[in-house]
C-alpha cells in the first residue's frame, strides 16, 4: 500500500509516497511562478497549482504501483485567497499569504472593529497576511469580482477540490482566515457579516486527517489510479510540518526554518496570548496550537547570497560564517516583507546595523543568520508566556541543512534542538494525514510514533548562550527606535 502527500507550497508542489511501513519511496517537486504586480502584491495562479500538481503525481506514478495506493493527502501554504464563480472557474489570481496590500483594511478590522472584539470571535487580530482581509479588499477594490464569488478557497483546499469535486476545508487550514471561531470549530457568524459573505460560500470543515471522498473518475482514470483512492483533506504547511516533525503530544515545539520561519507550539487546551501576538490555531491532530512567525528566515538568505552577494554558491558564504566573531556587534532586522510576530507591521524593513571599516562579508552573514534567530526568540518567549515551556525543539525547513545555523538557534534559545532523519516536512505530514485518514493508523500520534525518528542533536553551549541573551536585548531595543522610520519611508 501507498500513501500520497501533496504540498503546495510558495515556489514549488512536493508530492510525496510512503509505503505501508511509513518509508519514503519517492519525492518529486515541480516550481511555478510567483507574480508581484505591484509593490507589496504577491500572486499566483491556481491552475498553475493544478497543472503542476498533477505533472507531479503522474511523475511519482512511474515509481510505484498504482493499484496500490489508497489515499492522497494534503498541505499548503496557508491564508491565500481563492474565489471561483458558479462554473468552479479562477475570478482572479491567489493572494498569497506574504501579499501585503491590506493594510487599511487589517487597521479597519483592528481599529474600527477591534481586537478585542476579533480575539473573542477569532482568537486572533487582523494581519496583512489573513484571508479575511484580502476577501475586504476584493469587495472595496474589485467590486465585480466580488460579486461573481461563489466559493471561497485556500490553495490546499483547491487542488482537493479539483482531485475529489468535494468543496472542503480542515481546521488548521480555516484559523489562518480570520472568520474561524477556533475555540468552537465553527465559521464565525459575526466575521460572516462584517465580510457580506454567506456559509454557503465557505467550504464545509474537517479534522485534517478526514477523508472527504474519493478521487473523480475523470481524474483517477487520467491518472491511472483506482476509482476508490480517498482524498484526505489535510492541512496548513505548519500545521501539517508539525505532523512530518512528531510534534503531536502536548507542548511539543516545532520550528520550520523555510522561506519564513514559525515556532509552533501544541496545546491540548485552547490558550490565547492577550494581545493576539500568537496565532491561536486549531491543530492537525484535532486539537490546538499557537504559533509565531518570522516572515523572511530562509528568504533572508536567499535574498542576501543570490540577489544581494550574488555569490556563486551557498556553501561558500556559509563556510566562512564558521570564522567570524560571536562579539561582533552587527545586527540584522529581518523584515524584508515587513514582520508579523510580534510586530504585526507591513512597513517594517530589512536592516543591518553596526557595520565599521573593519568588518567583512562573514560578519554581516553571522549578523543576518543571528538576526533571524532572535527574531524567532521573539516568537518563542511569547509561547512561555502563555505558559507553554518546551524542553526541547524538533527543527525542519531548508535553513535546517546547515549545522552552524541550527547549533546557533539551540544558543539563541538556549534550549535543545533535535534534527530529523527526515526533512521533508509538509510531503511527509500530508502522506502520514493520509495514512490516518484511510485507517492504517488510529490516530495522528499513533502514526508519529511509528514514522518519525531523530538523529542529530544540538545542545546549548552556555558561554554563546549567555552572549547572545546580551546581545538579544540589544535587537530587541531596536525595532522600537526604527519603527517611526520605517513607516516614513
Amino acid at each position: 500500500m501507498y500513501y500520497i502527500g501533496i504540498d503546495i507550497g510558495t515556489s514549488s508542489v512536493k508530492v510525496l509516497a510512503i509505503d505501508e511501513a511509513g518509508k519514503i519511496v519517492k519525492t518529486v517537486s515541480r516550481e511555478y511562478p510567483i507574480s508581484y504586480p505591484f509593490p507589496l502584491w504577491s500572486e499566483q495562479n491556481p491552475n498553475d497549482w493544478w497543472e503542476q500538481s498533477k505533472l507531479a503525481l503522474k511523475d511519482i506514478l512511474e515509481y510505484i504501483d498504482k493499484d496500490k495506493v489508497k489515499s492522497i493527502g494534503f498541505s499548503g501554504q496557508m491564508h491565500g485567497l481563492v474565489i471561483l464563480d458558479s462554473e468552479d472557474k479562477v475570478i482572479r489570481p491567489a493572494i498569497l499569504w506574504n501579499d501585503q496590500r491590506t493594510e487599511s483594511e487589517c487597521r479597519f478590522l483592528n481599529n474600527e472593529i477591534g481586537k478585542d472584539k476579533l480575539l473573542s470571535w477569532t482568537a486572533n487580530i487582523a494581519l496583512n497576511g489573513f484571508t479575511a482581509p484580502k476577501v475586504l479588499w476584493v469587495k472595496q477594490n474589485e467590486p465585480d469580482n466580488f460579486k461573481k464569488i461563489a466559493k471561497i478557497c485556500l490553495p490546499k483546499d483547491y487542488i482537493a477540490y479539483k482531485l475529489s469535486g468535494e468543496f472542503a476545508t480542515d481546521y488548521s487550514d480555516a484559523s489562518g482566515t480570520l472568520y474561524l471561531d477556533v475555540k468552537n470549530k465553527k465559521w464565525s457568524d459575526d466575521m460572516m457579516r462584517i465580510l457580506d459573505i454567506d456559509e454557503n460560500k465557505l467550504p464545509k470543515l474537517y479534522d485534517s486527517f478526514s477523508a472527504i471522498g474519493t478521487i473523480k473518475k475523470d481524474i483517477a482514470t487520467e491518472l491511472g489510479l483506482p476509482a476508490e483512492v480517498k482524498i484526505v483533506i489535510g492541512g496548513g504547511d505548519q500545521a501539517v510540518a508539525a505532523v512530518g516533525g512528531g510534534i503531536v503530544e502536548n507542548h511539543h515545539c516545532s520550528i520550520s526554518l523555510g522561506t519564513s520561519g514559525a515556532v509552533f507550539a501544541t496545546s491540548d487546551e485552547f490558550v490565547m496570548e492577550d494581545e493576539g501576538k500568537l496565532h491561536v490555531f486549531c491543530d492537525a491532530r484535532g486539537k490546538y496550537h499557537v504559533m509565531g512567525v518570522t516572515l523572511s528566515a530562509a528568504a533572508s538568505l536567499k535574498w542576501y547570497v543570490e540577489d544581494f552577494l550574488k555569490a556563486s554558491s551557498y556553501d561558500e558564504v556559509l563556510t566562512e560564517v564558521e570564522k567570524s566573531d560571536i562579539n561582533e556587534n552587527i545586527y540584522y532586522l529581518p523584515y524584508l516583507s515587513g514582520e508579523r510576530t510580534p510586530h504585526n507591521d507591513p512597513d517594517a524593513k530589512a536592516t543591518f546595523l553596526g557595520m565599521t571599516v573593519r568588518h567583512e562579508r562573514k560578519d554581516m552573514t553571522r549578523a543576518l543568520l543571528e538576526g533571524v534567530c532572535y527574531s524567532l526568540r521573539d516568537c518563542y518567549e511569547l509561547m512561555h508566556e502563555v505558559g507553554i515551556n518546551p524542553k526541547e525543539i524538533i527543527i525542519n525547513g531548508g535553513g535546517a541543512k546547515n549545522d552552524f545555523w541550527c547549533q546557533m538557534l539551540a544558543d539563541v534559545l538556549h534550549t535543545k534542538i533535535k534534527k530529523l532523519d527526515i526533512n521533508e516536512g509538509p510531503a511527509l505530514g500530508a502522506a502520514i494525514l493520509a495514512s490516518v485518514g484511510d485507517g492504517k493508523y488510529s490516530s495522528v500520534s499513533n502514526a508519529c510514533q511509528d514514522i518519525i525518528k531523530t538523529t542529530k542533536e544540538f545542545t546549548p553551549d552556555e558561554v554563546s548562550s549567555k552572549i547572545y541573551s546580551e546581545k538579544y536585548k540589544k535587537y530587541k531595543s531596536l525595532y522600537p527606535m526604527l519603527k517611526d522610520f520605517f513607516s516614513s519611508l
